[in-house]
């Protein structure tokens, strides 16, 4: 497989997936009290979010990078 087939395809994936998915969250733990045997954590989120139009701008990368191979 060449590799500007290979990364057309990867463009072309992730930009569907970042269309699909606005976004994702995750979570860290930190520590609020530790006295001693006392110990008391805080489970904290975070939100990471992107714009649609970033998703399209890959998908649009994508489909280039394979029509411009097939030219080739």
């Amino acid at each position: 497989m060449n590799s500007s087939k290979t990364l057309g395809i990867i463009l072309v994936t992730i930009g569907i997936l970042m269309m699909l998915y606005k976004g994702f969250t995750y979570f860290t733990t930190e520590k609020v009290v530790d006295i001693g045997s006392l110990h008391i954590a805080k489970e904290k989120s975070h939100l990471v979010t992107w714009p649609p139009v970033v998703g399209a701008i890959f998908l649009l990368a994508g489909l280039i990078t394979l029509g411009t191979r097939k030219a080739n």
